[in-house]
């Protein structure tokens, strides 16, 4: 099943989500309106909450966990994404919080307590350390990061293409069947 309780929290699903059959997504997460979660994608929300917005896609392979709360760490952090943010394939986000309109490019890391600001693309296999931000309005790319350029207007409208084209496809996906 791919919808799983933890501890008694069920995750939350706003209007019109889809979540593959193969993907996991436990305990105490929330998925915004027309957001989708696509095939063997782990969203697991155990030991802390993730929050998840309107019209964001999480692609193929990704991985969402928090960081817990300990003697390392006393409060945790918890895994928060805005609105219209497109993660790629095999991303794995780890305690980290995401903003507004913003591209995960495929096999990147964003690590713990590290903050995306919103309109940023983040070049496929970035890694985004502990504690780093980004600001808005850029190009980061590499490992570690370093910022690249400042975005032009029409990557800026891919933002909000790139969610609406995922809301599109995952309509198709639901009509035909397909859902947890």
């Amino acid at each position: 099943m791919a919808i799983r309780s933890y501890q008694g929290i069920t995750p939350n699903l706003g209007e019109r989500v889809f979540v593959d059959a193969s993907a996991v997504v436990i305990g105490d997460v929330q998925l915004g309106a027309d957001s989708s979660v696509w095939p063997l994608v782990v969203i697991r929300g155990d030991m802390h909450r993730i929050r998840i917005g309107a019209r964001t896609s999480v692609q193929d392979g990704s991985v969402l966990h928090i960081t817990h709360a300990g003697p390392f760490n006393p409060d945790g952090f918890p895994l928060l994404i805005g609105d219209d943010v497109t993660i790629g394939h095999q991303v794995t986000l780890h305690g980290c919080t995401l903003g507004n309109r913003i591209l995960v490019g495929m096999g990147s890391t964003v690590m713990d307590g590290a903050v995306v600001e919103d309109e940023v693309i983040l070049g496929a296999g970035s890694l985004v350390p502990p504690g780093k931000r980004l600001e808005s309005g850029y190009l980061y790319v590499g490992s570690p990061v370093k910022q690249a350029r400042p975005l032009s207007d029409k990557e800026k409208a891919f933002f909000t293409y790139s969610a609406a084209n995922y809301v599109q496809l995952k309509d198709q996906y639901l009509a035909e069947g397909y859902d947890q």
